[in-house]
């Protein structure tokens, strides 16, 4: 898309993170393109890679995921910008512009998910929350939960309460709903 453009010189390609550090600190690029999850090393070791050894191209995230289990990890690296990849080109062209002079560029989706970060900010699961709430996902009652786990049903109730208010929510279902849709439960671990 970009090397048939004469605004723009495509310096490289890499295949990972870690191929893309070491591009960057050779072809000293003004900006990154750069996707979270590849082989190897991951997008956001790759920005905060970028950022320690203080090279100056700017990181525009380019991905498919919007969840904030990948939206705020890849801003506080570092990166400058977020788009998702349906980002039609007149706008990705313009995106890049923006971010080689150093102003933030996110998609709408993004900006709007950072803001109720910040208006609303999640108070996080416990692990044993998080442990209770796969298990829901899954379909266990609070009963099954407890056997499982080796704890009093009483106590699965405390913590199901307690995701309840963390979420925001008032049942089982909404609170899968609500996990999935912050990244806090995946469709790849199947609720697990």
């Amino acid at each position: 898309m970009f090397a048939g453009d004469p605004g723009f010189e495509v310096l490289g390609e890499a295949a990972d993170g870690a191929q893309a550090v070491d591009l960057a600190r050779v072809l000293d690029p003004d900006v990154i393109l750069m996707d979270l999850r590849m082989p190897g090393t991951d997008g956001v070791t790759a920005i905060k890679r970028l950022a320690e050894l203080g090279l100056r191209a700017r990181v525009l995230v380019l991905t498919t995921y919007d969840t904030d289990r990948d939206v705020l990890p890849a801003v506080e690296a570092g990166a400058t910008g977020y788009l998702l990849k349906d980002t039609g080109r007149d706008e990705l062209v313009r995106a890049v512009r923006t971010a080689a002079r150093g102003e933030a560029v996110l998609s709408p989706s993004v900006a709007t998910r950072l803001l109720g970060q910040v208006r609303t900010p999640a108070d996080p699961l416990s692990a044993r929350e998080l442990e209770i709430l796969r298990l829901i996902a899954d379909g266990a009652t609070n009963r099954e939960a407890a056997a499982r786990l080796f704890i009093s049903e009483a106590t699965v109730k405390s913590h199901v309460l307690h995701i309840y208010a963390k979420l925001g929510v008032n049942d089982r279902a909404a609170a899968v709903a609500v996990a999935f849709r912050r990244g806090l439960l995946t469709v790849e671990d199947g609720g697990r």
